[in-house]
């Protein structure tokens, strides 16, 4: 593989064609693979990394028989971490998000979509926006942002009030701030779910955020069914994550709108939900990508380790598990085009793994043999 001064694959082929073609060539720098294999950089689909404060007394509950949603309905869950991210400054929730960075980068992640939303008002929400936007001058990895201000209703509303709250006034607010520059949201997230924000107000919100450039890429049928393979057509959506009690005319409406689904093992195994109809969907033809659910539920910052319990669980080969967390995870945030595969034009993300099979990143799955990681061509 020939990579350019800009990170940009510039020629790969056979490793003799290639000698011979650019014998007369200069190189600034020549990488010995002998023994070891190469794949794109990992592609994580589904992050909720800006946050403050753990939840590891939840787990706890959990593992003594407590639901989420048991936990979400005693002011814990989402509004336990909504408080301590509420009360963190700007610079707390960078100092956080770029060492959660560094160590998604040694685990082979060099692209990552980041949600907000454990700011539930305006103001927090966009305090989320800048601290991803401010990574990105921070970091090597490419950041993508997923505005989510309906991740949960707010202590004293309903689901009707915060889709009010969210359409008129989080929308125009977060327009003004990305006309100013100060944000740059390219998605927007609803947690779909029964008694959160159900089919009509979450089709209302993703229509909302379209009107201002935001496309659709939500959370839906994780674990009750609000029929997200339907709404995700109907609002025209690029992708929709979970997706654990999506039904077959949802598979259908997916496979025929190219609708992305972003499946997330980790939360399915912590949470112990329904198993997703992996096998039915590749079959109709969905796109299936993976992402970790990195968040204070679901601690995990390895796309290998996510990988693993896809062919563990879900019964995905890993071929198909390893294009799930690449390329089809960059489809999920409209980056296929740059990310996800190793090809002339692409940028040079990949991974140089110290074995003969790439396998190992998820046979190995407790210390994944990494020899390097490379993100546009430049060892990070």
């Amino acid at each position: 593989m020939i990579i350019d001064t800009q990170g940009i694959i510039h020629d790969l082929g056979p490793n003799d064609e290639l000698s011979s073609k650019y014998a007369n060539s200069t190189f600034s720098e020549i990488i010995d693979c002998s023994g070891k294999s190469v794949i794109p950089g990992l592609v994580d689909a589904h992050t909720h990394a800006v946050f403050s404060g753990d939840r590891i007394h939840e787990f706890i509950m959990k593992l003594e028989g407590k639901t989420y949603l048991d936990i979400h309905k005693a002011g814990g869950g989402i509004y336990f971490t909504v408080n301590h991210t509420r009360e963190s400054s700007e610079q707390e929730l960078l100092d956080l998000l770029l060492e959660r960075l560094d160590r998604m980068g040694k685990l082979g992640t060099t692209t990552v979509e980041i949600k907000s939303g454990y700011g539930l008002t305006k103001e927090s929400e966009a305090k989320m926006l800048k601290v991803i936007k401010m990574a990105k001058k921070k970091t090597t990895m490419d950041l993508i942002a997923n505005y989510c201000g309906a991740h949960s209703v707010p202590k004293g509303m309903n689901q009707d009030e915060a889709t009010d709250e969210i359409i008129k006034n989080h929308i125009p607010f977060l327009k003004d701030l990305m006309d100013k520059g100060e944000i740059d949201p390219e998605f927007i997230d609803v947690f779909a779910e029964v008694g959160v924000f159900e089919f009509e107000n979450t089709k209302k919100i993703l229509l909302a955020g379209k009107t201002i450039g935001l496309k659709g890429n939500f959370h839906g049928d994780e674990i009750g069914f609000v029929d997200s393979g339907k709404l995700g057509f109907e609002a025209g959506s690029t992708a929709i994550s979970h997706l654990e009690n999506l039904n077959d005319e949802g598979i259908k409406l997916m496979a025929e709108a190219k609708i992305v689904a972003v499946l997330l093992p980790t939360t399915q195994h912590l949470l112990n939900l329904n198993l997703p109809p992996v096998r039915k969907m590749i079959q109709e033809g969905v796109i299936v990508a993976l992402g970790s659910d990195f968040n204070p539920n679901a601690y995990c910052y390895s796309m290998g380790l996510t990988m693993n319990l896809a062919c563990v669980n879900y019964k995905m080969t890993p071929n198909e598990s390893l294009v799930a967390g690449t390329l089809n995870a960059a489809a999920s945030i409209d980056r296929s085009k740059n990310v996800g595969s190793l090809e002339k034009g692409k940028f040079a993300d990949f991974i140089i793994i110290n074995a003969k099979r790439w396998e190992h990143i998820i046979y190995q799955f407790g210390d994944i043999p990494i020899w390097r990681v490379y993100k546009k061509g430049v060892k990070i």
